[in-house]
């Protein structure tokens, strides 16, 4: 039973992830989205209780589990500094490129100037990823892997600034990098794999000090 709750909880987010992408959360409707799901607007109230409860579940399932996942690459004692940002990048990429929907949603909701406890709640859920990444930045810094004057807060805009614009600007992005990135052959076997590399050479030649040692 409890199993069957649960199955029909995240088919309602996973409806509501696409509805919100594509409408935006203010056009979307509780109403549009138990349609979309062919589930009932009392069933729908019952897990959620409005259409800000299904958003907030939306976002804490998303990013509830990369934050364990980041948790778990920053304190892995086996792995150098520069190990964790690989390994971060590489999940960080992989969840944009499979979760473009909710790619958009945290885009919208974060462009758009909300006030009050719902924003404040989505606010704290996203900052909590960035804050562990800059965790591994910082912790680099302190084992004397990664140079004392890098700006940690800098490398996380970067790392989210590349992906939004890739997502925000599909159409400007595909002009530049010469194929739509809205196709999602092209996204996965092209783009991924660009992204990586150029995020890998970026962030390898600004963090480390042996870069420095070279020159």
């Amino acid at each position: 039973m409890e199993k069957e709750k649960t199955d029909k909880k995240d088919h309602i987010l996973d409806v509501a992830e696409k509805v919100f992408a594509e409408h935006g959360f203010d056009k979307a409707s509780t109403r549009l989205i138990s349609g979309e799901a062919g589930v009932n607007m009392a069933m729908l109230n019952y897990y959620f209780g409005s259409k800000e409860g299904v958003l907030i579940a939306l976002f804490e399932r998303r990013t509830s589990h990369f934050h364990g996942l980041i948790k778990d690459i920053g304190s892995n004692d086996t792995m150098s500094s520069w190990q964790k940002v690989q390994a971060y990048t590489e999940a960080y990429l992989d969840r944009v490129f499979t979760n473009n929907c909710f790619q958009k949603v945290i885009q919208q909701e974060l462009a758009i100037r909300r006030t009050g406890e719902l924003s404040d709640r989505i606010t704290k859920m996203v900052m909590q990823n960035a804050l562990e990444f800059r965790k591994i930045l910082q912790d680099g810094i302190e084992r004397g892997e990664f140079k004392s004057d890098i700006d940690t807060d800098m490398v996380v805009a970067t790392m989210f600034g590349i992906k939004n614009q890739i997502i925000n600007a599909p159409g400007v992005s595909s002009l530049m990098l010469g194929y739509d990135v809205q196709d999602a052959d092209n996204r996965e076997e092209k783009l991924k794999p660009r992204v990586k590399s150029y995020l890998n050479k970026l962030l390898k030649g600004y963090l480390l000090i042996e870069n420095d040692n070279a020159n």
